[in-house]
């Protein structure tokens, strides 16, 4: 068994994790970062860097459907499952074969595989269990992520199941998709699998679809799963599963039945905070595992600190990589970066939603006044140009000083257009200021525009 003296350990190899890990290194602090799997983190493992290659595939798919609407005959389409899985795989392996290359042969940072706990702290160092080794440092970073959350289904693990990470598994197309949970990667993926061609049913126990979005948002994403095919039953319980030949039956309170050939779960995240020996540090994690931090992530124990989706609130990738910026300035630089920030977000259906900031219902269980400015895809004329018109754009103020609020851009792109008003947010711009921009036609940019023009003028 090694002993290994560092200045920080980092717990971890994901979006916040690696980038840290190389910063200090180059800064000539010594740095151990420890993994127990893969490199990437979920992004470049099951999360972004598949889901979205499988989703451009299923997008050309669609498009070849419609193709007929724009004047270009495509007599058949087929879609070669396996061949679109194989191409999401081969990207993820380069991905994570490019990060495993960059930390071949260096000892600073220097990378261990293997599974890590905490074993308290003494005389002003962390004990870190890693394999064989025993790391102390003076700091530890925990970067260690989410998974899937397993509800208490009963019959849940005698039925053919998929989750946020074993999908990448899949070889064959499933047959019939059951989806558990209706929130973001359910939306995304069910409508996926519908346009790759699996028939897809999605079960929400709740009265919408992403429900932390507003009721006309949550509504418009609901329409697009449907005229895809995807059949969306809302306000429904699921009791238990059962196996049923080589598929399933999914019961639900009332007596109603579903069948399907695989379960996907979408119940949800849970932090990897479990194993990790926090108990010995006096660190209670909170729902669903998360570590909770102050504006600096550090998680309540000097020297301690936590980054991406396991600090719990904002758990995007983007989020995870600023946590990155906001770590680095406080070992290397005058320590003032913190979490207070403007975080986007997408939902990377077609429509795409883009969100940044306050929804209307948010702003309003604030207790702000505020005005509110929609634009309909439907009178955009790149919209109308390209065929999609689809969706809306919707900007929230403050009905006093015309600041921007938030931002939904239900729309082709809508995940580029949003960072306009993410811009302006940062920026401080007013409606007013954004007005006085000169927004290029046709594009959705435009569209943007006219939304805030909306505000301003409505």
């Amino acid at each position: 068994m090694a002993e290994i003296r560092t200045e920080t350990a980092i717990v971890g190899a994901g979006q916040a994790g690696v980038p840290l890990a190389r910063a200090l290194a180059e800064a000539g602090r010594l740095v151990v970062l420890v993994e127990r799997r893969h490199l990437g983190g979920s992004c470049v493992n099951f999360g972004c860097t598949p889901s979205k290659a499988v989703i451009a595939s299923a997008r050309l798919a669609a498009a070849a459907r419609r193709a007929g609407a724009m004047g270009v005959g495509i007599p058949s389409v087929a879609v070669d499952f396996a061949a679109v899985m194989a191409r999401a795989r081969r990207l993820v392996a380069e991905s994570r074969g490019s990060l495993e290359e960059s930390f071949r042969g260096r000892d600073n940072p220097r990378l261990l595989c293997a599974e890590a706990r905490l074993e308290g702290r003494r005389d002003g160092l962390f004990r870190l269990r890693a394999g064989g080794d025993v790391v102390l440092a003076e700091r530890v970073v925990l970067d260690t992520g989410t998974r899937s959350a397993r509800p208490p289904l009963p019959g849940l693990n005698s039925v053919p199941l998929v989750d946020s990470e074993s999908w990448v598994g899949l070889e064959a197309l499933p047959g019939h998709l059951v989806f558990l949970g209706g929130g973001t990667i359910a939306l995304e993926m069910a409508q996926c699998f519908r346009r790759l061609g699996a028939e897809v049913t999605v079960l929400e126990q709740g009265e919408r679809l992403a429900e932390h979005e507003d009721p006309d948002v949550a509504e418009a994403l609901c329409d697009a799963l449907e005229a895809d095919g995807v059949e969306v039953r809302l306000g429904v319980e699921a009791v238990r599963a059962v196996p049923e030949g080589e598929g399933l039956r999914v019961h639900l309170r009332g007596g109603e039945v579903v069948e399907g050939t695989h379960l996907f779960l979408a119940a949800g995240r849970e932090a990897n905070s479990d194993g990790l020996g926090l108990e010995t540090l006096g660190v209670v994690p909170g729902k669903r595992g998360v570590v909770a931090v102050d504006g600096g992530l550090c998680a309540g124990v000097p020297g301690l600190y936590a980054a991406g989706d396991l600090r719990g609130g904002a758990q995007f990738t983007h989020a995870a990589y600023d946590d990155f910026r906001v770590l680095r300035d406080r070992f290397l630089g005058d320590g003032t970066a913190t979490t207070e920030r403007v975080v986007p977000y997408a939902i990377f259906t077609e429509p795409e939603l883009g969100r940044v900031g306050l929804s209307e219902t948010q702003a309003r269980a604030a207790g702000r006044a505020v005005r509110v400015g929609r634009y309909r895809m439907r009178d955009s004329g790149k919209a109308r140009e390209i065929g999609r018109t689809e969706g809306f754009v919707k900007v929230v103020a403050d009905a006093g000083t015309g600041e921007i609020l938030g931002a939904a851009v239900l729309c082709a792109e809508g995940a580029e257009v949003v960072q306009l008003f993410t811009q302006a947010m940062v920026a401080g711009a007013t409606a007013r200021e954004m007005l006085r921009a000169i927004a290029i036609h046709p594009t959705f940019g435009e569209a943007a525009k006219n939304a805030v023009a909306a505000l301003v003028d409505g």
